[in-house]
């Protein structure tokens, strides 16, 4: 893994943390225009809860739209029995959307 940028760098530390706590994961994907977020079981390899700011069909403050991402997939959860995830933010820094779909899964009732 020599000469690998510092997003991937910090994208590995962060995912190998993560996937060895043994819990779900909430990871989030974030794009230009939109943000993702997904429940994964690793044990299983299956995914158990999606939501997007593109299958919501939001428009307007991409921050806004993130925040309520966040209270959709704790939405989803619950609705699956799930109360308990690791926050998964990949590569991307913990500030602005990223937070931003992280509060908003907390306000949701989700627990990292």
């Amino acid at each position: 893994m020599a000469h690998l940028s510092t997003t991937d760098r910090r994208k590995y530390r962060v995912r190998n943390a993560v996937k060895s706590s043994g819990r779900l994961r909430l990871s989030v994907h974030r794009s230009l225009q939109h943000i993702y977020a997904q429940i994964i079981d690793d044990a299983k390899g299956e995914t158990l809860a999606t939501a997007s700011s593109l299958a919501l069909g939001l428009k307007g403050n991409k921050t806004e739209m993130a925040k309520k991402v966040g209270q959709a997939i704790a939405e989803a959860a619950k609705a699956k029995g799930i109360t308990t995830v690791v926050f998964d933010r990949g590569a991307f820094k913990y500030h602005g959307r990223v937070k931003a779909l992280a509060d908003g899964a907390r306000e949701g009732g989700l627990q990292f």
